[in-house]
């Protein structure tokens, strides 16, 4: 199966757990976009006080907990893009385009400037 196949099936089973709680009153897009951020900053905790190394070497329970937020964060996505017909691997795809032009290889390589600074 795609993946795009299965995005889709993944968006279409969160729908539908959205529908049996009677849910889908409250999954709106700002309502959603306020999880997704508030999942995000569940994500940060877990790295807050942590060194660059430490953040790449994550104890297995710790790395399950950081699978979990990621996932959060995922679900919110998917059901935002869903809210709003979007296609977000078509989008992904575009903005990695639109990425690539705006910060070609030779002017930007080993260096975090936005695009504005180039």
């Amino acid at each position: 199966m795609s993946q795009a196949n299965e995005l889709k099936q993944l968006s279409q089973r969160l729908q539908q757990f959205a529908q049996d709680r009677d849910w889908e009153q409250f999954h709106n897009p700002k309502n959603l976009s306020m999880a997704l951020i508030a999942e995000c900053a569940e994500l940060v905790e877990h790295f807050q006080w942590l060194s660059i190394e430490q953040s790449q070497n994550l104890e297995a329970d710790k790395h399950q907990e950081v699978a979990m937020e990621l996932a959060d964060i995922f679900i919110y996505l998917i059901r935002i893009a869903d809210q709003l017909d979007i296609d977000l691997l078509a989008v992904a795809n575009q903005k990695t385009t639109i990425n690539a032009q705006r910060y070609p290889v030779d002017k930007v390589k080993g260096s975090a400037k936005r695009a504005e600074e180039y």
